[in-house]
Parts: structure tokens; C-alpha cells; sequence
């Protein structure tokens, strides 16, 4: 061999000249100068020492040749590295291991060599003759009885031998000839590769030839069998397919990859009439105008109307705010007062006796199609007040009657905004007000763990930005239940803050302990992760030592002073919460430093347990720096309390008497009953609240800021998705339609999409956000937190584009994206230019993603409206459910309009008041006449009986860029083998708020002219579809600059396509039709793939589906480092993650309110049975509660994943390559398919390479390690802080400031409460 690789062979004449380096000579008897050379082989090649013969012929003897003299031709390999060859005399010494002599027959002191091979080869002896030579008999020499010995190999899997003829031809390269020169009858072995291993006798041709004087040995095939000096050991392989052999399969796979192109894209043109629409939308091209998208305007106008939408909700708010002041003005609390009202929980609900229950009079709900076909009365609202609270406290009685006002109000702003769903006033008392009127029900334990001034949207309203050090007591006195309560008070505290706030928690005893060490000597942003994960530490807090109060008021008031000079928090208002059991100082000292005169920083103080010997202390510090005290004895006590000092932050507020509107982030309340309902039937929803407080404007109370409570309405994300419709012209300002006006916008595009997000930089909009996960059904995400800009458009790594929204400024960016698709299998690689712009009067700011090419651009066409209208009646014609062509929710006599039905109606004028965008109406009628014709080609050919026999093109379907879409079935909708495609169960593929169908996306980045093939994706881990879908664009211009105008494709049986496939695969170019290569041949494996490499087309039908780099590891990888596909990396901020943890009932139970609360109960009743201290029944307590057995509970958790997507070169049209495998070269060709996204791959099927693992697209979870947890923890995004600040007020009344409490309400009345609720559990 002429090394490295690719591998020659060279031909060694003996001996022309003197012997030398890479020559082996074998020649007569006897003492003999000559020298021969043995190779000095690299681990784990070991040759052993083998006497010739002290004994008789085993395993691992070789003996060449007959006695004599020899004319025998043998050819060697001059290897690459790392094989290197060392010359051995012969013999200047005896012969020791290394040496090879080869002699004649007889007793001899000669000694020779041979290899033990590594696994997995193993040689076997084969006497000869003992029986006629079969499949893995190899003989070299004369014909004849011969007394020689040769040995075969026992291969394992992938090697397979077949018969080379000698010689039908002047030898050539992959020719392989052991003997001497002249006709011979001799038999040689090749082997045909890969895998698995198989020998077989390959007899010596009928018609031998002479091999030609000069003649070159060829290049070996994979595992041919050579003889050095006729011995015939097999050699390993060392290439794939042989030269004439790869040259057969490359003509045979081009000729195979023509065929299957021009067929199955002759089927997908005929059925889905692509040339014809093509056609028609080509003769509109002179009466139809293109128009370039001008972004920036084209943002600011989305921003006006979705201002105009905002306005209206905040306007309806503000009314409610108006009513619920006056009536509040007009009452005078009555302690004795005794008011019927609807409770929300007991409303319809009968005793044994069939009458009505008290407060559950009978309350008439109706479904209602406004709100999900939801039981409700839009007449009245209902209210809904906490388990943990009395139905028939005085102050919840008083203020649900003076808050029945609100009644008018909830209907008349309804009435004036049809659009309105849900509104609601929330107590400070703790009630909640809802309307329309709704049935609540309690959990499987009789709870409803919903309390309004909880909520987002409460807490924001109520209070202004605050920075917050929580400390906590561990010192030794405060074992058992007093930290449990003291945990609960710190979550309790945690809930109440929100997106605007800053936090830290520091527990303290002779030293301090950072419950978060990371985070020491700063705070972090309030969101749903930060809390969440501080929750998670304070179950390792655990009490001992001595309090020192001193060193942790000073480390809080330190570090809030220089936090406040970063810029970085609030900037409003700022509090130290201290949760201890006792301070045996008042640390004045302290307080004079840093906070008096001015007591910016607010002390609220909550003493736990039941002792009051500390008190006084406590309450000193909360009143002297405007906090507020409080007593905590039972963890039923902890909301109610911690609640107090929301009011205390909300008095500067409510003195200023700034009613502030406030919207809230993107969020799910599973906890209110329409959530609940709704996620039965449809997946919970994701709001967005505006809301305002409300105050108290007697005089007598201004001083003390009392808060009322809060008003607001919810606006699902999914109605802001109708503020952007699809297509609209841009250049108009305003279309007078039915007496309204109505702002209009441009077309988006297809891969155009509209978000918008808050101050914080979190997500209100987008079509990436994904609060739900899939797992038999839509459910809430565990944990789900706001999601950032940067983490959907995570391109943006420097976050350009997030900071410049933010800070409200309005431009232009632009950047490559990598859009996923198909479920995340596909990614689709792009240029977007964003256009971004404030939405003035909220928080929020607006982008709009245009992509770049066919997606800057727009065109209108004109037709009458009477063919228009004509065209639109034919029964298949549908058009997109969630785009507003006509406003259908202004009037209740319109709701059950579909959009089609409305079109018609405001066009024939039979419905005046209808609202409808009358450029978006004239461009369907435009694309109804042009698709038209269509129709009839359909019918045609389904009528045609001779087309399409088999039945195997089922669906053929049409979209265009204004939603418009027709579909024709060829067989019977009960014969459809995918039953669910183009219905309102498969979104990827109709026509959604937030994108076009999928195949209308994947079709308008394909070539024009060539259609895009697909196996549609199974929601289930393994694909079970049993159809391929075909689409192509429709384009009105041949250049980037012509916009997508429609698309077109047909879905056929996959078995039918895969029948064309290996139809055409069997074809052959040669004369006698006899193929040198089929893929009917066992030597081979042929797949077809798309070009995001998954397999439409296998021999083995399960691997349909797959993507080819599990199947072909080794192929897909030599294909990605050639270049022919690209390997994209992807990220996902919102993926879920499965984990095991470490679980007890117990760690949940006190986490949540109610169940610690009916936990406390038990120690109530114990304490009042025994007459015990806690410390007697902490262990009792705390074995029955906690102790319990802890287990593995696998669970799901947000987590960050990296996973790739793959994609095709489209320059590269065929490629061939190698791979060099253990002990073996594989072989593949690639051919693209004409006119398609398609390839085909045949692959050498005996060459295994176990060695390279297979490829997914499995994502990997990136786990971050300690050092970089704390930098995500500490690092701070950009945000902007809300605009206004109610901090303090000179005339706020800090005498207020609380007191000793018990139970909030009659002790009696709360006991009895309680035990009835335990014994009717």
C-alpha cells in the first residue's frame, strides 16, 4: 500500500532489486540470506512465538507454500500511521519474537510469527481438503489435494465476503489476485461491507484470464481476503464500497432520487393545483399594487389602538373607583347590622330539608358564550369571603353593604364595553366582590384558598414600590412552633411583594446567617423565582444561641442605605420586618443613627408566641419609625396579620388621594373559579389586571389613610392578539365603518408577530410564551414566573432590544433569529428588523418582528363585491376564527356570528351595526375570486375515477395571507387516516392569532416552484403518524421583494408516498436492465429525509419519523462536519424539567396558609385540653406535623435546556464520503431530491460503527454550578421603576400603629368556627 489514506496498492516483482523496507519474500529451502521484514505493531497487536513444527499444525500456525523454489507473486502494505515496519536479518541471531520465516515442509529449526489478534477476532484451524471448500473454506495455490493448512477468520458482525471473479477483465483497482502469473483456477474472497459479518465461497470464474505483465493490484474491497505468499489470512477492512461499485451507486442513486422527484412532485402540482392558482394570481399582477411595510409607523399605530383599548378598560375602573368612594362616604358603620347577600360559596345550596342555606339565597346563572359558556348572572355580582374569616363579621357584613352599589356600575360599564370580562372589587376587610356572579367552589379539604388583597394586582395597587429586610430570630428560644410560625410569617411577608419590590431575609442569633449567603450585603427583585427559591432556604434555618437584635438592625439599616445608592431598588419606599419572640432593648441608639429624624426606613414588628412580657419593647420600635406591631400566637393568626402592613405603606397614598392606575404583569390565577372551570375545558388563561385603589374621603379619617380596598378587570393576553390584526393598510389613518372608527394597521407577514412587555422587561405578549405545559392536557406550569424579553428573544445577548423597551424609547433593531417550529423539531434561521414604541398611559411598551424578504412587503387587489361575495359562498371556503375581520363582541346579538357570516352580513347591509375592517374584507373577496377556479379543478379530478385509484392523496387544501382557506376531500372524512388536520385541534396547521399554519410558514421559505415534504409530528414521544404533507408557495413576483400570496398542498398516505419511493428506487440505467445496485440489495440501507433530517422513507417502517442521526449516528455526523447540514443550537428559558426530590406531606402543608392553619387548630384543642406550654407540645407537635417519612418524589420544575436543530446546506446537492469505522470504512451517498426539501441517503449496510454514538435532538438541562447561581441571582437587569412614589406624607397619623392582638374576630365565634370545621372533616 502506498500509505495514507485513501489506499493503494502497488505491485512488489521478486526480486527486481534488493529487498528492502515494505518487501516479504517466501522462497526456497534451506539456509537462505534472505531478509524479511515484520511489522512492529502498535497496542494491542502482540505477536507471539510459534516453533515451526516441535508440534503438529494448530491455531495460529502459518505455513506458506509448497517446497521449492517459487515463482509466486505477493503483494504487501506499506501502512499508514500509526503501523510502522522494522527490518529483521536473517538470521544474525536466533530467531526471537518478531521474526517470520516461512520454509519448507519438514522437520525445521526455522521459527516463524504469527499475530494473536485482539477481540474481537478469533482464528479458527481449517484442515484441507477434509470436505469440498464452502463459505468459509480460503485456499491459495495449485489445484490438487494439498497437505497445507490455512486459517479462516471467525468474524464478528459487520463483514460480509463476496465472490470476486478471476479475471473477466484486465485487472484494476478493488481487484485482488494470490498466485502464480498465468490463467489459474484459484479462489479468492472480497468482502462486501458493512455490517453484519457473513463469509461466503466465491468458486474461481469458468473463462480465466492472464494477468497483464504490468498490472497493478486494486484497491481492496472491505475485508478482501489477501495471501502474502498464498497463505490467505483475511485482512481486516479498510475501505467501503469499491470504486466501480460506488460509481454504480452514485449514477443508481441520482437516477433513483430524478425519478422519485419528478413523480412525486408531478402528484403534488396535479392535486393541489398549484400551477393553476399560480396562473390566476399571475394575471391579477398588473391590477394589483406592492407596497413596502414601513415599521416604525407601523408600530406607532398598533400602540395608538392598543392605548385606545387600555384606556377604555381603566376608564371602566375608574368609574368603579367613583361609585365605591361615594357609597363609602354616604354609610355609617352599624355593629349590629344584619344583611342578606349572595355568598359566592353558598349561593343554590339547599339543607336536608330542601331550603335555601342562609346567605345562599337561590341566584340565577345562566351560561353565557362572553365568558366561556360559564354559568354566570350578568345582572348581579356575588361575594366571596375567605374560609379563615366569618361570614357574618360586622365589618364584612357592613362593607358588603355599602359596596351593593357597585351592581350598577359592573352592568353599566359592561354595556358600554361589551368587551369586558370579569370585574371585582377587593376588600381590605378581605371580601371579594366579583361580577358577573359566579359559583365558587371549595377544594377536596372545604377550603378556598383565595384572598384577594394576596393578589398581584391588590398589592400593587394598594402600596408603591418598596425595598424590604426581613430578620429573623434563631435564637435558641424560639424552637419548635415558634420558628414554624415565624417561616409561615416570612412567606406570608413574601407573597405581598411583587415585581417592583426588593427583598432579603437575614436570620440572626449571636451572628448573622444570610438565608441566602450569595446574596450577602444586597437585595434582589421580588419575582416568583427569587421568592421561591429563598422559600426553599428557610427550611434550613434552625434555632439556637443567643439573639443579638443590635448587630442585625444595624447590618438591615447598612445595607438598605447602600443599596439605595446604587439606584438600583425601589427608590420609594423602605422597611426592616422583624419576626422575634422578645427584644430586651429598645435600640434607640440605633434608630437615632440611622433613621431619626426623617424615619424614611419603616419598623414593622411581629412578637411570636403567647407571651406579651416583650411587647412593650416591640410595639416602642414600630410606633417611634411609622411601622406597625403586631402579636402572632398560631399559625392561623400569621395572614391576617401580616396583612396589617400593607395598609401602614399605603396611608401616603391614600392621604395624596393618587389614584394610580396600575396593570400588572402576564400572570394565571388558578385559584379563582373561572380559572378552574376553564382549565378543565381549554387550559387556564393568561391575564393581564388593570386595577386602582379605592380610599376612605371621610375628613375624619384622612389622617390615617384608610384603604378601602381595590377595583379592577381582567384583560386576557389573547384579546390584546385582537388589537393586531393580520393584514390592514398602513398608509390610511382612519376607515369610517357603521358610524365607529377604526384604526387600522399593516399585514404583519408570516413570520411577523406583535409583543409587548412591562417596566420590567417581562413578557405581557408573545407568540414564544408559554405559561402552560402539555401533559395529557394544558396545566399551569408549577412555579410559573413572569417571563423575560431575553429569554424568548435570547438572540439579543447583549439585550439591546429588551433595555430599549424598557426605557420606553421608540426605533428600530435587527438581528438573525432561529425560529422553532413543528412542536421545536424545526428551525427556521431568519433576519428580523424590530419596531418598538411605549404604549402611553401603562407601563407597557410594544415590538413588532417583521422578517425580512417577502415579509417587508404587502400588495392589495380590487374586485367587485359582488363577485367577491359570490366566490365566498362556496361551502369550503372558511376563513381564521381568531382574526377580526368584523367586531363581533360589541353587540350580545353577534356573538354567535362566525366571522365568514358577519362578512356577509355587513356586506349585504342586512347588519348596519356591525364593525368591520373594510380593507381586509376587500382583500378576502380579492383572494376568494382568484381562488375560485380551483374549486372546479378539485371536483374534476375527484370525479375523474381513474385518478388517484388507490386513494392515496386524501386532503388537498389552500390558504392565502388574508386567513382565506378552501379544502377538498378526495375520499370520505370517515376514510381520512389524519382526522384531526386543518380542525380547531391541530393550531400548528390553521390559521392562529399569533401565526399562519405551519405548512404555509415552512412553504414560503422553500425555493419557489418546489414543495416543502413533511411527516406531521405526534404530541407523543414517538411519531404515529401515518400521513405526509406537501405544500409550495404561491408568489406574485419572481424576486424576494414579491410578497407570499397564498399556499397550496395535499396530504396523501404514507404508505402511498413510501410506494413511490421504492418504485423508483428500483430503477436501472443500464442496457440488459440488470442493476449493478438496488436498494432491495441487503448491502446497502436507503433512507429519504427532509432537510431538518428526519426520516420520511426507511426500510425498517419504525424508524419513520426518527430522526436520522439515532438511526445513523455515523453518517449524520460525517454529514454535519462536511458541511452538507448545520447543527443549530437552541436554547429554552421555559422548558420543564423532571426531578427527584426529597418530599414530606408536611413540607407543603406548612407552607400553605390553610393547611397550617387546620394544623394549628390541632394544637389549639391539644392546648386547651392539657393546659400545656407549646414547649411541651412542640415535640408532639412537630413529630405529628413534620416528621414525616421522607421519599423521592419525582416532580416537574422550570428549568433552562439546550437542545439543537438541524438543518440542510442548500448549495450542496449530492455529496459522498467515508467513515472510518473500528475495523472498517462505511460508505453513504446523499442526493438531493429535485425540486423538494428532500434527500436520500444510501448507506454501505456491513460496515457497523458502534463506536460513534448515535445523535438526538434530546435537550439538556444546563445546570449551573454554585458560583454561577449567585451571579444570576445577583445580576441585575434593566428595569424602569413605576412613575410615581407615595413613600411618606407630613401628615400621615403614625400613632396607629397597632397593638396586642388575638383572634380577629369574637374568640368564641372562631372557636366554635373551628371545631366545627375539624369534626365535619
Amino acid at each position: 500500500m502506498a500509505p495514507p489514506a485513501p489506499h493503494r496498492w502497488r505491485r512488489t516483482p521478486w526480486p527486481p532489486r534488493p529487498l528492502t523496507v515494505g518487501d516479504v519474500h517466501h522462497g526456497p529451502p534451506g539456509p537462505s540470506p534472505l531478509e524479511t521484514y515484520t511489522m512492529a505493531p502498535p497496542a494491542p497487536h502482540r505477536w507471539r512465538r510459534t516453533p515451526w513444527p516441535p508440534r503438529p499444525l494448530t491455531v495460529g500456525d502459518v505455513h506458506h507454500g509448497p517446497p521449492g523454489p517459487s515463482p509466486l507473486e505477493t503483494y504487501t502494505m506499506a501502512p499508514p500511521a500509526p503501523h510502522r515496519w522494522r527490518r529483521t536479518p536473517w538470521p544474525p541471531r536466533p530467531l526471537t519474537v518478531g521474526d517470520v520465516h516461512h520454509g519448507p515442509p519438514g522437520p525445521s529449526p526455522l521459527e516463524t510469527y504469527t499475530m494473536a489478534p485482539p477481540a474481537p477476532h478469533r482464528w479458527r484451524r481449517t484442515p484441507w481438503p477434509p470436505r469440498p471448500l464452502t463459505v468459509g473454506d480460503v485456499h491459495h495455490g495449485p489445484p490438487g489435494p494439498s497437505p497445507l493448512e490455512t486459517y479462516t477468520m471467525a468474524p464478528p458482525a459487520p463483514h460480509r465476503w463476496r465472490r470476486t471473479p478471476w479475471p473477466p477483465r484486465p485487472l484494476t483497482v478493488g481487484d485482488v489476485h494470490h498466485g502464480p502469473p498465468g490463467p489459474s483456477p484459484l479462489e479468492t474472497y472480497t468482502m462486501a461491507p458493512p455490517a453484519p459479518h457473513r463469509w461466503r465461497r466465491t468458486p474461481s470464474p469458468a473463462r480465466p484470464g492472464p494477468v497483464p505483465a504490468p498490472a497493478r493490484a486494486a484497491r481492496m474491497g472491505s475485508g478482501a481476503v489477501t495471501a502474502l505468499g498464498g497463505a490467505g489470512l483475511p485482512v481486516p477492512s479498510t475501505r467501503g464500497l469499491t470504486v466501480p461499485l460506488r460509481r454504480a451507486c452514485n449514477r443508481g442513486v441520482k437516477l433513483w432520487a430524478s425519478a422519485f422527484g419528478g413523480e412525486i412532485k408531478s402528484i403534488a402540482a396535479k392535486y393541489s393545483g398549484s400551477q393553476l392558482l399560480q396562473k390566476k394570481y399571475k394575471e391579477y399582477e398588473k391590477d394589483v399594487a406592492i407596497e413596502e411595510i414601513d415599521g416604525l409607523q407601523l408600530v406607532k399605530k398598533l400602540a395608538k389602538n392598543m392605548e385606545e383599548m387600555f384606556h377604555k378598560k381603566s376608564e371602566a375602573v375608574r368609574r368603579l373607583v367613583e361609585a365605591a368612594e361615594d357609597a363609602y362616604l354616604k354609610h355609617e358603620f352599624d355593629a349590629d347590622l344584619q344583611y342578606e347577600y349572595f355568598n359566592a360559596v353558598l349561593i343554590n345550596e339547599r339543607d336536608e330539608e330542601g331550603n335555601y342555606l342562609e346567605l345562599g339565597k337561590e341566584f340565577i346563572l345562566v351560561p353565557n358564550d362572553h365568558f366561556n359558556n360559564l354559568p354566570v348572572n350578568i345582572s348581579l355580582s356575588d361575594v366571596q369571603v375567605p374560609t379563615n374569616m366569618y361570614n357574618k363579621d360586622p365589618a364584612i357584613v357592613n362593607g358588603v353593604y355599602w359596596s351593593e352599589s357597585l351592581n350598577k356600575v359592573f352592568v353599566d360599564n359592561f354595556d358600554r364595553d361589551p368587551s369586558l370580562i370579569w370585574q371585582y372589587f377587593g376588600s381590605a376587610k378581605g371580601f371579594f366582590r366579583q361580577y358577573p356572579g359566579i359559583k365558587w367552589e371549595p377544594d377536596e379539604n372545604g377550603v378556598i384558598a383565595f384572598d384577594c388583597r394576596n393578589r398581584k394586582w391588590y398589592i400593587q395597587a394598594a402600596t408603591s414600590p418598596k425595598d424590604v429586610v426581613i430578620l429573623v430570630d434563631v435564637s435558641g428560644s424560639m424552637k419548635g412552633l415558634r420558628l414554624t410560625i415565624a417561616k409561615q410569617t416570612v412567606s406570608s411577608i413574601l407573597d405581598t411583594l411583587g415585581d417592583d419590590d426588593f427583598f432579603n431575609i437575614i436570620a440572626y442569633n449571636e451572628e448573622l446567617h444570610y438565608v441566602e449567603p450569595c446574596l450577602n450585603g444586597t437585595l434582589v427583585q421580588a419575582d416568583r423565582a427569587n421568592k421561591e427559591h429563598f422559600r426553599e432556604h428557610l427550611d434550613k434555618l434552625f434555632a439556637k444561641g443567643i439573639g443579638m437584635l443590635d448587630i442585625a438592625l444595624n447590618e438591615a439599616f447598612n445595607m438598605l442605605n447602600e443599596f439605595n445608592h446604587t439606584g438600583q431598588g425601589s427608590i420609594c419606599s423602605q422597611a426592616i420586618m422583624l419576626i422575634t419572640d422578645g427584644a430586651v432593648d429598645t435600640y434607640d441608639t440605633i434608630f437615632a443613627k440611622y433613621n431619626w429624624p426623617d424615619r424614611k426606613v419603616r419598623i414593622f414588628t411581629y412578637l411570636i408566641g403567647r407571651e406579651a412580657a416583650f411587647a412593650d419593647n416591640l410595639k416602642w420600635m414600630a410606633c417611634a419609625n411609622k411601622g406597625f406591631f403586631t402579636q402572632i400566637s398560631t399559625l392561623a393568626d400569621v395572614q391576617e396579620n401580616v396583612m396589617e402592613y400593607l395598609h401602614v405603606l399605603s396611608r401616603p397614598k391614600v392621604i395624596d388621594q393618587e389614584h394610580d392606575v396600575v396593570w400588572t404583569e402576564a400572570y394565571i390565577d388558578s385559584t379563582l373559579p373561572q380559572a378552574q372551570k376553564l382549565a378543565d375545558d381549554q387550559g387556564l388563561v393568561l391575564m393581564t389586571t388593570v386595577a386602582m385603589p379605592v380610599f376612605s374621603k371621610q375628613n375624619e379619617t384622612r389622617s390615617k389613610g384608610i384603604l378601602l380596598g381595590v377595583v379592577g378587570t381582567d384583560v386576557p393576553v389573547k384579546e390584546l392578539l385582537k388589537t393586531i390584526p393580520k393584514y390592514k393598510d398602513v398608509l390610511q389613518e382612519r376607515i369610517i365603518t357603521g358610524g365607529t372608527n377604526i384604526m387600522q394597521c399593516s399585514w404583519l407577514g408570516i413570520h411577523g408577530y406583535a409583543f409587548a412587555i412591562t417596566n420590567n422587561g417581562y413578557i405581557l405578549t408573545h407568540p414564544e410564551l408559554r405559561p402552560l405545559y402539555e401533559e395529557g392536557k394544558k396545566r399551569r406550569k408549577p412555579n410559573y414566573s413572569s417571563v423575560d424579553l431575553s429569554e424568548v428573544e435570547w438572540e439579543d445577548r447583549d439585550d439591546v432590544l429588551r433595555n430599549a423597551m424598557v426605557n420606553r424609547k421608540t426605533g428600530k433593531f435587527s438581528m438573525e433569529v432561529k425560529k422553532t417550529v413543528d412542536k421545536g423539531k424545526r428551525v427556521l434561521v431568519m433576519t428580523n428588523d424590530y419596531y418598538y414604541t411605549d404604549i402611553k398611559g401603562t407601563p407597557f411598551s410594544l415590538g413588532v418582528a417583521l422578517s425580512r424578504g417577502h415579509g417587508k412587503y404587502f400588495f392589495r387587489g380590487n374586485v367587485t363585491v359582488e363577485e367577491g361575495l359570490h366566490d365566498l359562498e362556496h361551502p369550503d371556503v372558511s376563513l381564521a376564527d381568531e382574526w377580526s375581520y368584523c367586531n363581533t363582541d360589541l353587540h350580545p346579538e353577534h356573538r354567535q356570528m362566525t366571522q365568514l357570516e358577519a362578512i356577509k352580513r355587513y356586506l349585504t347591509g342586512k347588519e348596519p351595526l356591525l364593525q368591520c375592517d373594510k380593507e381586509l374584507i376587500q382583500e378576502v373577496l380579492f383572494d376568494a375570486v382568484v381562488s375560485a377556479p380551483i374549486e372546479a379543478y378539485w371536483t374534476s379530478l375527484a370525479l375523474n375515477k381513474s385518478e388517484n385509484s388507490d386513494k392515496g392523496v386524501e386532503v388537498a387544501f389552500l390558504g392565502t395571507r388574508t386567513g382565506l382557506s378552501r379544502i377538498n376531500l378526495f375520499v370520505g372524512p370517515e376514510q381520512l387516516t389524519n382526522q384531526d388536520f386543518l380542525t380547531a385541534e391541530d393550531k400548528e396547521n390553521i390559521f392562529n392569532a399569533d401565526h399562519f399554519p405551519l405548512w404555509y410558514r415552512r412553504a414560503a421559505e422553500q425555493i419557489p416552484g418546489s414543495f416543502v415534504y413533511s411527516i406531521p409530528f405526534s404530541t407523543e414521544t414517538a411519531n404515529k403518524s401515518n400521513v405526509v404533507t406537501a405544500s409550495t408557495a404561491i408568489q406574485l413576483l419572481d424576486d424576494r421583494k414579491s410578497p407570499v400570496v397564498a399556499a397550496v398542498g395535499i396530504q396523501m398516505k404514507l404508505e402511498f408516498f413510501q410506494r413511490k419511493f421504492w418504485t423508483a428506487s428500483r430503477q436501472c440505467a443500464s442496457l440488459d436492465g440488470r442493476c449493478a445496485i438496488s436498494c432491495d440489495d441487503e448491502t446497502i440501507n436507503c433512507y429519504l429525509i427532509d432537510n431538518n433530517g428526519f426520516i420520511l422513507v426507511s426500510e425498517d417502517y419504525q424508524q419513520t419519523g426518527y430522526f436520522f442521526g439515532e438511526v445513523e449516528g455515523a453518517v449524520m455526523n460525517k454529514l454535519l462536519t462536511m458541511g452538507s447540514f448545520k447543527r443549530i443550537t437552541l436554547y429554552d428559558y421555559q422548558a420543564m424539567c423532571r426531578t427527584n426530590k426529597e418530599s414530606s406531606d408536611s413540607a407543603h402543608s406548612l407552607l400553605d396558609p390553610y393547611n397550617a392553619f387546620f394544623a394549628a387548630v390541632k394544637w389549639i384543642m391539644t392546648e386547651l385540653v392539657l393546659f400545656l406550654v407549646e414547649f411541651n407540645l412542640c415535640s408532639w407537635w412537630h413529630s405529628d406535623l413534620t416528621a414525616k417519612a421522607q421519599r423521592l418524589k419525582q416532580t416537574l420544575e422550570p428549568c433552562d435546556t439546550e437542545y439543537p436543530a438541524f438543518v440542510s446546506e442548500r448549495t450542496i446537492k449530492e455529496t459522498t464520503g467515508n467513515i472510518a469505522c473500528d475495523d472498517c470504512f462505511k460508505s453513504f451517498v446523499i442526493q438531493q431530491i429535485p425540486s423538494s426539501n428532500l434527500f436520500m441517503v444510501v448507506v454501505d449496510n456491513e460496515c457497523f460503527c458502534d463506536s460513534i454514538p448515535p445523535i438526538t435532538m434530546a435537550p439538556i438541562e444546563i445546570r449551573y454550578n454554585e458560583s454561577l447561581k449567585c451571579e444570576r441571582l445577583k445580576s441585575q437587569k434593566i428595569r424602569r421603576r413605576p412613575e410615581s412614589c407615595h413613600g411618606f406624607h407630613p401628615e400621615e397619623n403614625a400613632r396607629e400603629c397597632g397593638g396586642v392582638s388575638g383572634l380577629s374576630a369574637k374568640p368564641s365565634l372562631v372557636l366554635l368556627l373551628l371545631l366545627l370545621t375539624i369534626f365535619s372533616r
